[in-house]
């Protein structure tokens, strides 16, 4: 599913992020930037131990809501951006806001180094229990406001596992 908003493009996609083409994916990280399960270990395991490596270069750790960048490895991707999305309490414990963040922040990191396009996961609503109904909500609202104010970057895409989550962004 393919939308456009002005000159850039939202796509939709149900798949696998480590084998995007896009210029950048971003990685759902955690707070230490230590490799874990789902996307942050498929993205380490598939991008091989370069990235760890500038990872420990360049930073100590990486506040919920924040983002920072590193090269692909051995991706298809140039540029990894590590972002922490909340983790799910109640929805009345800044979740949203940090959630709204974590995407925006991956953006203007995009954006600072001319990214062109971008591949996300659906951020927070796996191991960290973010409901997929109101994440994708404020995913696309957050992308949607983004590329109106910006003008870029041409491509986000959403790379979405299952079809349960596709379904979720679609509707939205």
């Amino acid at each position: 599913m393919k939308v456009t908003i002005g000159d850039c493009v939202i796509e939709l996609v149900q798949g696998d992020i480590t084998e995007q083409d896009t210029e950048a994916i971003v990685n759902a990280a955690n707070e230490e930037l230590i490799p874990g399960g789902g996307v942050d270990g498929a993205i380490h395991r598939k991008g091989g131990p370069a990235i760890l490596k500038e990872l420990r270069e360049k930073y100590t750790r990486c506040p919920t809501g924040e983002a920072v960048i590193t090269g692909g490895g051995n991706l298809k991707a140039k540029y990894v951006i590590h972002t922490v999305g909340p983790i799910y309490k109640d929805g009345k414990s800044g979740e949203p806001e940090l959630l709204r963040k974590a995407y925006e922040n991956s953006l203007k990191l995009a954006l600072e180094y001319g990214i062109s396009s971008i591949s996300f996961p659906s951020l927070s609503t796996g191991a960290y229990g973010y409901p997929i109904e109101e994440a994708s909500i404020i995913a696309l609202s957050t992308v949607i406001e983004f590329l109106k104010k910006h003008k870029a970057p041409d491509l986000v895409r959403f790379v979405l596992w299952g079809e349960k989550n596709y379904k979720a962004f679609e509707k939205t």
